[in-house]
């Protein structure tokens, strides 16, 4: 897989209130969140993924380029709390791309990826020149449109999609509302699999510049043998299943090393006690005590007995 190095930009405007997504906006994009993350860190582990906001007064940086998925769910949890105001698209682009400059790692590939669920107030032209920016320093951008799908979102979103766009990637995903989960929907989409898997719109709602090879990177080498855009939920069950049987194969791993190496320290303790007689039986083949701890013999042991009792 891919190496890289991903923002993740989700909206926290009032917009991402609305309860349209399963359970809400913000909510839906939550979870399609560590979905993207997990994707991102488990194609490759040295890739690294980092998360802000763009609603409010302005865009915020809450957790910057990690492998921690705990630090990422403490960020949404953090934004949850603060949604409000409208969202700043342009703005947070280019806060993404500035964190993404100075990432440590310069060989990974630099890529943001927006949630947008509310209206867009840049004007389109001055997206279009943050597009070709974007594309002339070598960042792709992704976006997730869901939620306010009207014409004139989609018309700047696909503006901005058709100057970003490179060999390396750049999709426009549309999602509209329905019973399915966000982020379900979202697996089976090009932002997650790739280029030509066909990728740019959901219920017939918007386009993505993926679209044009729909269809022509076919299924050769799904993850567990299943198609996720054929059939998402059973995709992520399995990925989840997988993910829980080797939680459970480390577990019974280190239980095992562990039991081994309390045998071993209980064998050690065995054969390193008071006396080299102790192993050896307390009473010999005649009845006799045996042992050389006990005289030797088991003749010395009788007389032993036998001075006793003379004593007595």
């Amino acid at each position: 897989m891919v190496l890289e190095a991903v923002m993740i930009v989700v909206d926290n405007s009032e917009s991402s209130r609305n309860g349209d997504y399963t359970p809400t906006r913000f909510d839906a994009q939550a979870d399609a969140v560590n979905i993207i993350f997990l994707n991102v860190v488990q194609g490759n582990p040295e890739s690294s993924v980092g998360l802000m906001s763009m609603g409010g007064k302005g865009p915020e940086v809450l957790v910057t380029l990690t492998t921690d998925q705990g630090k990422i769910l403490d960020g949404l949890h953090r934004t949850k709390k603060k949604i409000r105001g409208s969202a700043h698209l342009a703005t947070g682009l280019q806060v993404a791309g500035l964190a993404l400059k100075h990432r440590q790692n310069k060989s990974q590939r630099a890529r943001i990826i927006v949630f947008v669920c509310s209206p867009i107030e840049e004007v389109e032209s001055d997206l279009i020149k943050l597009a070709k920016k974007m594309k002339k320093n070598t960042i792709s951008v992704d976006f997730v449109h869901f939620g306010d799908l009207d014409e004139d979102n989609t018309t700047k979103l696909e503006a901005f999609n058709r100057e970003v766009s490179s060999g390396e990637g750049s999709n426009l995903v549309t999602i509209p509302p329905s019973g399915a989960l966000l982020s379900d929907q979202l697996i089976s989409s090009a932002i997650l699999l790739g280029e030509g898997a066909g990728g740019g719109s959901f219920g017939g709602a918007g386009s993505g510049a993926a679209g044009a090879d729909a269809g022509a990177g076919g299924g050769e080498d799904f993850m567990y043998g299943i198609d996720p855009s054929v059939d998402p939920e059973l995709a992520l069950a399995l990925r989840m299943s997988m993910e829980e049987e080797k939680a459970r194969q480390e577990k019974r791993a280190r239980e095992d090393a562990e039991a081994a190496t309390k045998a071993s320290l209980e064998s050690v303790k065995e054969e390193g006690g008071e006396g080299a007689g102790e192993s050896e039986p307390l009473l010999g083949k005649d009845g006799q005590p045996g042992g050389s701890g006990r005289g030797g013999d088991s003749k010395g042991g009788k007389s032993d007995d036998n001075d006793k009792m003379d004593t007595t």
